[in-house]
């Protein structure tokens, strides 16, 4: 008998999945606990009165009658197609005991062995790759329910000591390929947690050097030479020392030149040396303590967020630090300067992190009311674009009334708007006109105007050189056309962006232009939905670590569902998927299609207003849908009012991404459930 492909993970929570990548259902924690002693055991048995011993400290009595129970349990699981009284295939019976003879490649931990092994005899470039791959297995720390058994005690241990070994080699695969502004922030973070490991900290000392940042590598070293001789008692080892020395006499072999060559070190090796050479000499003039560190740090970080991925997180996570740091020096025009010169644009009206970007527009407002009276124009109006940018999407009902973000976020933009204007800086109105698109969805149906900020961003970019910016005018625009099913015009705008992003670097920018051609196979009405599907399915891969948490999570199972829905099909029914922040809106759907209609009463009347937002229209479209199908008549109602000003464009195609096709075809199936659904707003 052919047994079913089986996986398991050890490399977090214990659990296993079945041929598709579906969970299996384990039952109890002695069952996993069960499993996960066989995997310790590695193929070998185990016998019945060993597993005894481990699962109870006192075991009760029928403890073995109740060990085959567990096991009859997972064999059923784990095989379920296997015929009564056919001998198991995979855990197995033999002996005394019991074994799982699971494939080597079946088990994460396993599998995770060999690719860091691996790794060791590979080039630089692939090695990097192995291990990014490996890493990315892990779903926190090894048989992790199981922390206090002694049983799993030495394989956690042994698995997290090589955890930790390839995290290092992998930072090392980095800086070969001179790929050092990508290794710092991983670095920094792993000596934070395991300040014993020399090798950690003598990676990101060199780290620090090849990106200029000679005095920081000496600090990083001293900290640790201090940590291990005050806490372990021992001086540094030999590795550490002689990195010491060769930063002091600025070793030629440290220069990131003269490592393998390889992407980012031998494709641009003379603007590398001029980097760090730049970067040394900053380094060596300006004190560590300078106030003009801070703006400059801004500086770095505002080109970091552009290139996407790891970049664009440590970007943020450095931003509120050097925002943090210049309010502790109590000079409130500089912190204008810092917080105001973090002027990246924005696209996507959901915030990446919502408690950030609530920190920062706290910050924001202290500085203002800060502020001496008189002057500083410029560094006001950039403190109340950036508040208009990071209460984007908010909804009206999140703080108290007559003091909601939306409304704030308005009035900031506005008034960013209103002096910029008056100044004639050209790169202080771009970055408030970003602030006043953020706060375009007060009401549906305002695509037209969008459309207009994207044109006059598109044309004061392209004067003044402006280029991040005028690509950010063109995705404007592309979403209103696409809204007001321009596609020509939509194509139009997406290939000026690629062309822009091509020749500037901007890497960020195929995501949106790849996930708008497949709305536009969705929207030409003659590709397969399968074709579509699969379209956005390798729309939502470019997504996978491009540092956008805000537009990643739950967007594929969204766009499936619009596609469902736009093609008159029931929604999905997967208990599994992870809808993200829409699930409100997608669950009275799929209640549906499962044929629960009180449930899917019951979850409408707690569907919310949708947040003022790209997909303003398309989440109203699902709520109004669902209304119809149940005959809600009070949201039925709500939705008509709500979508009435949107009755000439395309649902959710003003995102660029997903579309439900046109409003007005909603807008008529509501009207004809009676006179409720005709009331105008």
């Amino acid at each position: 008998m052919r047994v079913a492909r089986v996986g398991f993970g050890v490399l977090g929570p214990v659990t296993a999945w079945d041929g598709a990548g579906g969970a299996i259902a384990l039952k109890g924690p002695r069952h996993r606990a069960v499993l996960a002693r066989l995997i310790v055991a590695r193929r070998r048995v185990v016998p019945v009165t060993r597993l005894v011993e481990d699962l109870w400290a006192e075991p009760p009595p029928g403890a073995v009658g109740a060990v085959r129970t567990f096991v009859a349990a997972l064999r059923r699981a784990l095989e379920p197609e296997r015929p009564p009284r056919a001998p198991a295939g995979l855990l197995i019976t033999e002996g005394p005991g019991y074994a799982l003879r699971a494939e080597p490649d079946a088990v994460d931990a396993w599998r995770f062995e060999r690719a860091v092994a691996a790794a060791a005899t590979l080039p630089p470039e692939d090695a990097l790759a192995r291990l990014e791959e490996a890493l990315g297995w892990w779903r926190g720390p090894a048989y992790a329910e199981f922390a206090d058994a002694a049983w799993a005690r030495a394989e956690r241990s042994r698995l997290a000591e090589l955890r930790l070994h390839a995290v290092e080699r992998r930072a090392e695969a980095r800086l070969s390929l001179g790929l050092v502004a990508e290794a710092v922030p991983d670095l920094d973070a792993h000596v934070a947690e395991h300040p014993w490991r020399e090798d950690a900290w003598r990676l990101l000392a060199l780290a620090l050097y090849r990106t200029g940042r000679q005095g920081d590598a000496l600090a990083v070293l001293r900290r640790a030479r201090t940590l291990l001789v005050e806490q372990l008692g021992v001086d540094p080892g030999p590795g550490l020392r002689r990195l010491e020395a060769d930063i002091l006499s600025q070793a030629e072999h440290l220069d990131p030149s003269a490592g393998p060559a390889g992407p980012g070190s031998g494709r641009d090796g003379t603007a590398g040396q001029v980097w760090a050479r730049a970067a040394a000499a900053y380094d060596r003039t300006v004190a560590s303590g300078a106030r003009a560190r801070l703006e400059s740090t801004v500086g770095l970080l505002r080109g970091l967020a552009v290139t996407g991925g790891g970049g664009l997180e440590a970007a943020r996570l450095h931003r509120v630090a050097a925002i943090a740091a210049a309010e502790e020096l109590g000079d409130a025009a500089l912190t204008a300067r810092v917080i105001g010169a973090y002027d990246v644009p924005a696209i996507w009206t959901r915030s990446d992190d919502p408690e950030q970007s609530a920190a920062v527009v706290a910050a924001a407002e202290r500085t203002l009311t800060a502020l001496p009276p008189g002057g500083h124009e410029g560094a006001r109006a950039r403190l109340l674009a950036t508040i208009a940018l990071e209460s984007r999407g908010t909804p009206p009902h999140a703080l108290r009334a007559g003091s909601t973000p939306s409304a704030r976020g308005l009035q900031a933009a506005r008034q960013a708007e209103r002096i910029a204007r008056g100044l004639d800086d050209p790169a202080l109105l771009a970055f408030a006109l970003n602030g006043v698109f953020m706060q375009s969805f007060h009401r549906a149906g305002l695509a037209l105007r969008r459309d207009g900020i994207g044109a006059e961003l598109v044309t004061l970019s392209a004067r003044h050189d402006l280029v991040t910016y005028e690509v950010l005018g063109h995705l404007i625009r592309l979403q209103a056309c696409g809204a007001l099913g321009d596609f020509p015009g939509a194509d139009g705008h997406a290939a000026a962006a690629d062309r822009l992003a091509e020749r500037h670097e901007l890497p960020l920018v195929g995501v949106f232009t790849q996930w708008y051609r497949a709305l536009r196979l969705a929207e030409t009405g003659r590709a397969p939905m399968a074709e579509v599907e699969t379209a956005y399915r390798e729309a939502a891969a470019r997504l996978d670590g491009a540092g956008m948490p805000g537009l990643e999570r739950g967007l594929l199972p969204l766009a499936l569902l619009c596609l469902r829905v736009r093609h008159g099909r029931p929604a999905p029914t997967d208990e599994r998927t992870d809808w993200g922040p829409y699930e409100p809106w997608a669950r009275p759907l799929v209640l549906l299609a499962q044929d629960r209609r009180d449930a899917a009463e019951a979850a409408l009347r707690e569907v919310p207003d949708p947040p003022p937002d790209l997909l303003f229209e398309a989440l109203w479209c699902l709520t109004a849908r669902a209304a119809f199908a149940l005959g809600d008549r009070e949201t039925i109602r709500r939705a008509h009012s709500e979508l009435t000003s949107a009755a000439g464009e395309l649902a959710g195609a003003g995102s660029g991404l997903i579309s439900l096709g046109p409003v007005a075809r909603y807008l008529e199936e509501l009207a004809a459930t009676g006179p409720a659904g005709q009331e105008e707003r």
